[in-house]
């Protein structure tokens, strides 16, 4: 009867809307009913204007829009823009956005709060046109508390953003309120601003204690008692564990209860079962219920360990990871979910089963994304210290402001499941100096106080250094010693961390960042100049990677590695270039060759990857290297039918099992000690196959086939359907073919796009970092065969058509339905 009762108290809460005027967010990222989306009907205006802070300013002729936004990926790349190559050679600048609300006289009896989830940078807020405050850092998630500046009737927010300050960032950063904007709305009596703390200290497959701290805030002006109600729900809604607790709270009093709950037999969450709970709080005053809070979390168990690395659950983990910028490409900072979801799922299929966030905090829908998908998750901080890197980077804040950065970070952060690691910082010059060492110490114990359930690292690419290298002062502070490209200096490019691992045994070690298996920019195969000779640039560029990888696998004691990158990102470039080739995969979330390196290396599933393509007119008779990433153990390749023999690897190689000379597979005899494989075939058009074998018996085959002339375009979209009230996405797929719908790998043709219906376009993009045309255009050259529309549905239900067309090709059309969930 009490559960019954308490269940029916969590109901009455759910269905209760707050008063403000405006739209409420019911997607899928557990947001509470009392937080209301803000994005809605902002204007804007780019450049500096005087007195758009005051509550009466005519802001009639500034543009309607709704959040986030990103203004620098509207605009034209200039080779003389500001930020230059760090920024991508987009603009940056000043900008100015103002909101008009209604506030009800009901509304002015509670407290109401605005928070943002980034604002890229040094924004200035006015309510009304009294100014609250100045927050400097682009990525950090921050609130005011506006009620008291509010009034009857309309009220208006504005917000002065400064970017013009540049070089302040070493990739592209955005500009504008890039992420999301929150109302929240609540009684004098309500659970304080991030103040719910969820930890999971004892756990196994029979049990788990659940420890729950919350703070409540009493801003009423006389004593006050009342209940908090807690109960737990699992993924499909069954109460788990539920709780009662009275409390009494003084005028003024921030005060903070806590609760411990057991569960019975949890579902444990994990990077392959990403099991999710959910802890709903309600407070009761005098009957009624005065705030709530829904907090999604996961029962799970970490620990390191110096010799076997890193366990999940109580089972050895080991860290296939990628480092992630925050941009999305064609849509720039301002990523919509469906952006990352297309992303995310890339990357799990490849086998990545971790993300370093680098170099700053993400979006908090990212990480709700990385918890329900199951990635771990190396949160990062910051970028500088107090030495900088650029002249308006973050050392010019980081003494006034970092302490609260980084308690924001970890208090918005630190109830995901899937983060299991702290980074305060990347590749920061302190690291080479004593005082570096004291402020690390410093940063350490900010994060051991606000959270501490996780150990704290620190991206070091000086380790061993010439000419300044990290001290050990600094080394010995970290709970896990991160190590930038492990194989940079001297014998380190063989012996990696075996070196450190002799001299300081107690040393927890991880690969923060190290270079990836990239390979050429995504399809762009050259045989060289010269068309007499073959002078590939495709087939040399793996070996350090593959090496790495061994290493890695083979050693527990190195936690995981994280390549530098997973996509690739915009900025940190050099003209022309807008962006550059570290990741698998390019700018449009396509998969590159190296993809199907780290794909056949951490996953079973049989696979086979060819390259490069087969289109090479006029090198007849000329010998082309083919390349082959596959998880079999032999490969036969064949030419029109034509053998040119088999080649086999194994990795790691089996030893005797059972006695002398005894094994417990099949024994392979490889034939190359690489992790791919390699054939030099006589070119003639037609069709490249290769068949993939497991002990002998053939699991999986992969053709190449020389393609015709471009004929048709074909569209794929990533989904059928978007959901309107998470202004859900397509993601589609632009392929140009030939008559037999073939692939055409060389093909450059512009395509136009047109829309009918309920959407938009948000963004084009081709992943070629030399291409700088607009990626807010209705048109875009496919690269290599391929480009990307992203697609967004409007705020209704109903059709949305895409056509595409080119000259000389053959049309294409495709129907998404928005719907409203």
């Amino acid at each position: 009867m009490r559960t019954q009762l308490i269940c029916l108290l969590m109901f009455v809460f759910l269905s209760l809307m707050p008063e403000v005027k405006g739209q409420y967010y019911d997607g899928d990222l557990h947001r509470d009913g009392k937080r209301m989306l803000f994005d809605f009907g902002w204007k804007f205006h780019p450049g500096d204007v005087e007195g758009a802070e005051k509550f009466d300013f005519n802001d009639s002729g500034w543009r309607l829009l709704d959040l986030p936004h990103d203004w620098s990926i509207e605009g034209k790349i200039d080779k003389n823009a500001p930020a230059g190559g760090n920024g991508g050679y987009y603009p940056t600048g000043v900008g100015w956005y103002r909101k008009h609300f209604e506030v009800s006289a009901k509304d002015l009896e509670k407290i109401i709060w605005i928070e943002f989830d980034g604002v890229y940078m040094n924004s200035d807020l006015w309510v009304n046109g009294i100014h609250l405050g100045n927050r400097p850092y682009g990525y950090s998630s921050f609130y005011y508390d506006i009620t008291k500046y509010l009034k009857k009737g309309n009220n208006v927010i504005a917000v002065r953003i400064d970017n013009s300050k540049q070089p302040n960032s070493r990739w592209y950063t955005g500009s504008g309120i890039y992420r999301n904007v929150w109302l929240i709305k609540q009684e004098k009596l309500h659970l304080a601003h991030r103040g719910v703390f969820v930890t999971t200290p004892e756990v196994s497959s029979d049990s788990a204690l659940v420890d729950i701290n919350t703070q409540i805030d009493n801003e009423y002006n006389s004593s006050i008692e009342a209940e908090l109600f807690i109960v737990i729900e699992d993924n499909e809604g069954n109460v788990v564990a539920s709780a009662v607790k009275k409390f009494a709270a003084k005028p003024g009093e921030s005060l903070t209860i806590c609760n411990k709950l057991r569960i019975r037999q949890p579902k444990l969450w994990s990077v392959d079962s990403p099991d999710l709970y959910t802890l709903k709080q309600s407070i009761l005053k005098d009957g009624k219920i005065s705030d709530g809070l829904n907090t999604v979390f996961g029962i799970r168990k970490i620990f390191y360990d110096a010799n076997k690395g890193f366990f999940l659950n109580d089972k050895q983990v080991k860290m296939n990871g990628v480092c992630l910028h925050h941009d999305g490409g064609a849509v720039g900072a301002a990523v919509p979910l469906g952006v990352w979801e297309y992303r995310l799922k890339k990357l799990k299929t490849m086998g990545c089963n971790a993300i370093r966030t680098a170099h700053n905090p993400p979006a908090p829908e990212f990480l709700d994304l990385c918890d329900k998908m199951g990635f771990l998750v190396m949160d990062e901080a910051f970028d500088e210290w107090r030495f900088g890197k650029r002249k308006y980077g973050y050392h010019i804040y980081f003494d006034e402001w970092h302490e609260r950065d980084l308690i924001s970070m970890i208090h918005r952060d630190r109830n995901h499941p899937s983060i299991v690691i702290w980074s305060v910082g990347n590749e920061v010059p302190d690291q080479k100096t004593e005082e570096g060492t004291e402020t690390l110490k410093k940063l350490t114990y900010i994060c051991h106080s606000e959270d501490p359930t996780r150990p704290v690292t620190q991206a070091c690419d000086n380790i061993a250094a010439d000419g300044g290298s990290t001290v050990l002062s600094f080394l010995n502070a970290l709970d896990i010693v991160g190590y930038n490209y492990v194989d940079r200096w001297h014998e380190r490019r063989e012996l990696y961390y075996s070196i450190d691992k002799l001299n300081h045994p107690d040393w927890k070690m991880i690969g923060t960042e190290n270079r990836s298996n990239h390979g050429v920019f995504r399809g762009n195969y050259s045989l060289g100049d010269d068309p007499a000779a073959v002078n590939p640039n495709y087939n040399y560029d793996m070996i350090d990677a593959e090496q790495l990888w061994k290493f890695t696998k083979m050693h527990d004691y190195v936690i995981g590695d994280f390549m530098w990158t997973g996509i690739d990102y915009l900025g940190e470039a050099r003209w022309p270039f807008r962006s550059w080739n570290f990741g698998v995969l390019d700018l449009c979330g396509f998969e590159k060759d190296g993809y199907y390196f780290y794909q056949s290396q951490w996953t079973t599933k049989p696979m086979i990857h060819l390259f490069p393509h087969w289109n090479w007119e006029g090198r007849e008779g000329q010998i082309i290297p083919v390349i082959c990433y596959t998880n079999c153990n032999e490969v036969e390749l064949f030419l029109n039918g034509k053998s040119y023999g088999k080649k086999r690897l194994e990795f790691p190689r089996q030893g005797n099992s059972g006695g002398w000379n005894k094994y417990a597979n099949p024994v392979v005899n490889p034939t190359t000690a690489d992790l791919h494989l390699q054939w030099d075939i006589p070119y003639e058009s037609g069709v490249i196959k290769a068949v993939g074998m497991k002990n002998g018996q053939v699991v999986c085959t992969q053709e190449l086939r020389t393609a015709g002339k471009p004929y048709a375009i074909r569209l794929t979209p990533d989904r059928d359907t978007i959901n309107v009230s998470e202004r859900g996405v397509a993601n589609i797929k632009v392929e140009v073919v030939d008559k037999n719908n073939n692939v055409v790998p060389t093909a450059v043709n512009l395509i136009e796009y047109s829309i009918k219906g309920k959407g938009k376009i948000i963004g084009v993009e081709n992943g070629n970092p030399l291409d700088h045309s607009s990626s807010k255009s209705n048109n875009r050259k496919t690269y290599n065969g391929l480009a990307l529309v992203v697609l967004q549905a409007l705020n209704e239900e109903g059709k949305i058509s895409l056509t595409a067309k080119s000259q000389g090709l053959k049309d294409a059309n495709i129907s998404i339905v928005s719907i409203k969930k």
